[in-house]
């Protein structure tokens, strides 16, 4: 060890000090059930945060023994996941949610509903030990082909988003895990999904905050703990480097005209869209010297070097003035705060109340639409669900569809599941026939094949799981706004005219 100006090194120069600050901005994914040793080595040497994703979960009482050997190790670990409890869901992944999206919520558009619906979930997340939820999503949904967003967004209207936005936050942190609005400043009026290649937002200045803004002032001004920068590229801002590197939006647009001082944290780092163009460790600087304070890896780089590379990185960048230690130690005590924010919260966990009665089935019942006549179905149909790609954030493994919840309603139901390179077989005939689509008019395929079937069976009912597009086929259109669990089981008991209980 050697002293340099009051401040005692390391062997490789680098103060203590300095690698807990770099330590204590990363929130790394890993691979995984139980908690691996170079994790256990890191926590234990100050790493400040922990991402967790489907693949580390299983069921209630693994997540809690998870989350409890992450805080032995270090008890102020910010623990992190996001469970938006729609299509996107980990806690029940392997299930599918038993509550509605942000979709389904705003099309029933009863904020109450929607801070019910949030607390149960923050309850959820508190009894597993989670920290922080990478939720909500308040993207305003204003263009039908984003690809990433979709029945992630409350809708398409600015007030809508913004009303459900700050009820969102305030049922969720109202049981103790902080929110997470995202994707600032707004991914929907996008074509491009940031997890594949960096998306423009077209829109000027002054229809940013007319449209994509409203939502963050809403859940800014409802308290929420933190803000999610997206991968995106604003030229009414800053031209040159996307949301998550630029201090124009940043510091000037989200801390100095928005007036948000909570947590800033990054959107994955090793997603191309900015790995590609700076590399996971360059991204990662970029972002806090910008005015980031934590930094998301996630789940596609499974090893665990990428965590030393950029605790390195960051220490690396202070060493030659790219990154400010008064910017880096900025970051770390917004981060400690946020921690402390969550202990303090655990301790009065038991003042919060009970949630109540679940409302995730009766959410989903109420944002069901239908146009047409001829419920409940006459008989046991048949049911053709097509597959349709779903963006990464939504797990592949997550069950969805009306086919199992129907079955179990009306016996002798019969389904196929079929994808793009299937080929369609006859409809069954003196069958009533049920097609089950997901996000019908953004693939060209599924529209192809819908209106073949309904060429040769007019009388189907058609089942929009996904964002609703501009047209209704079918002899009865059924929306559900949504593909969880409790959207399918909405959808068979009103196709079954039968309720389980």
């Amino acid at each position: 060890m050697t002293v340099r100006g009051g401040r005692t090194t390391g062997p490789n120069g680098a103060s203590p000090e300095l690698a807990g600050l770099a330590d204590t901005v990363l929130q790394p994914g890993f691979v995984g059930v139980e908690v691996p040793d170079w994790l256990r080595r890191r926590l234990a040497e100050g790493l400040g945060g922990v991402a967790l994703y489907s693949r580390n979960l299983v069921d209630s009482e693994q997540t809690r023994a998870l989350t409890a050997a992450l805080r032995a190790e270090n008890p102020d670990v910010v623990i992190a996941t996001d469970e938006e409890a729609g299509d996107v869901t980990r806690l029940e992944a392997l299930t599918g949610s038993s509550r509605p999206g942000n979709l389904a919520l705003g099309a029933v558009n009863d904020p109450d509903l929607t801070e019910r619906v949030a607390r149960e979930i923050g309850l959820d997340l508190a009894e597993a030990g989670i920290t922080l939820n990478y939720a909500p999503v308040v993207d305003v949904n204003s263009d039908l082909d984003n690809p990433v967003v979709g029945t992630r967004a409350f809708g398409a209207d600015p007030r809508l988003v913004a009303r459900h936005a700050r009820a969102w936050v305030t049922g969720l942190q109202s049981a103790g895990v902080a929110a997470c609005a995202k994707h600032f400043p707004g991914h929907g009026a996008t074509a491009v999904d940031s997890h594949d290649d960096l998306p423009t937002v077209a829109y000027s200045a002054e229809e940013l905050a007319a449209t994509t803004l409203p939502p963050y002032r809403a859940a800014i001004e409802a308290g929420t703990r933190a803000v999610m920068t997206g991968h995106l590229l604003v030229p009414a801002y800053d031209p040159d480097l996307p949301a998550t590197m630029s201090a124009r939006i940043l510091v000037g647009l989200l801390r100095e005209e928005l007036g948000f001082d909570g947590l800033i944290v990054t959107d994955g780092v090793e997603m191309p869209s900015v790995a590609e163009r700076y590399g996971v460790t360059g991204a990662a600087v970029r972002a806090l010297a910008a005015g980031a304070d934590a930094i998301c890896v996630g789940g596609e780089r499974k090893g665990p070097g990428v965590v030393g590379f950029m605790r390195n990185a960051i220490m690396g960048a202070v060493a030659d003035g790219t990154l400010s230690e008064e910017r880096l130690a900025e970051a770390a005590s917004r981060v400690r705060r946020l921690a402390a924010w969550s202990a303090e919260r655990r301790r009065t966990a038991g003042e919060t109340g009970p949630a109540g009665r679940p409302s995730g089935l009766a959410a989903a019942r109420r944002a069901l639409r239908v146009r047409g006549d001829g419920l409940p179905l006459p008989a046991a149909p048949q049911v053709i669900e097509f597959v349709s790609e779903t963006n990464i954030a939504v797990d592949r493994a997550t069950p969805w569809g009306v086919a199992a919840p129907l079955a179990a309603l009306l016996p002798g139901t019969t389904a196929l599941r079929l994808g793009s390179g299937d080929p369609v077989p006859p409809p069954l005939e003196g069958r009533p026939l049920v097609i089950v689509v997901r996000d019908a008019h953004r693939h060209a395929w599924v529209s192809d094949r819908l209106g073949a079937l309904l060429s040769r069976r007019p009388d189907a009912i058609v089942v929009e799981m996904g964002l609703p597009g501009p047209a209704t086929p079918g002899a009865v259109h059924i929306t559900t706004h949504g593909a969880t669990t409790a959207s399918g089981q909405a959808a068979a008991e009103l196709l079954s005219g039968r309720h389980p209980g």
